[in-house]
């Protein structure tokens, strides 16, 4: 599932539920075009619309072979354990009350492997796990009051903890 959000005239939304704001596995934020992408953007738009060419790239059966590929990658517990410590961190630290939970783990660890697939390996890099973490792991965290107060976001924690928890030597 693919959701957006349009902060514009949103009067009378929701948040969602805690729980179901951890269902979701990633959350990208994109924001506006560079100045250069922006003038392509316009330019690109003079004659027909670009996204009337766009076309299949794959099918359902070459998705689902990549998903098998990307399921069977190699995680070292050295990685299992990295991930961890960092959701457990999540729970302990004194601005977080509601951490990385074990969904959010896991989430961790799948988009991990898919970014070592996407590089064009079999195998779990701790900076694949470091890659992924904010963007998987900051729309999961609950923020104390204090950290409001103090304007220090969910992406701020957990960059801190990336520099804070230690790495794995090996894999």
């Amino acid at each position: 599932v693919i959701a957006t959000q349009n902060p514009v005239g949103s009067a009378g939304t929701q948040l969602l539920p805690q729980a179901q704001i951890d269902r979701f596995m990633v959350r990208l934020k994109m924001g506006y075009p560079d100045f250069n992408s922006q003038v392509r953007i316009l330019r690109d738009r003079k004659g027909e619309n670009p996204l009337n060419q766009v076309s299949q790239a794959v099918d359902a059966a070459a998705v689902r072979r990549m998903q098998g590929e990307v399921d069977s990658l190699n995680v070292a517990d050295s990685i299992y354990e990295y991930i961890t410590h960092l959701a457990q961190a999540t729970r302990e630290h004194a601005v977080v009350q509601l951490g990385v939970s074990p969904r959010g783990a896991l989430a961790v660890c799948r988009m991990a492997k898919s970014r070592a697939f996407m590089h064009g390996r079999d195998y779990v890099l701790p900076e694949d796990v470091q890659s992924v973490f904010i963007d998987v792991c900051a729309h999961r965290l609950f923020l104390a009051p204090k950290a409001k107060i103090s304007d220090t976001t969910a992406a701020d924690v957990l960059t801190g903890l990336l520099e804070q928890v230690r790495r794995p030597d090996h894999i």
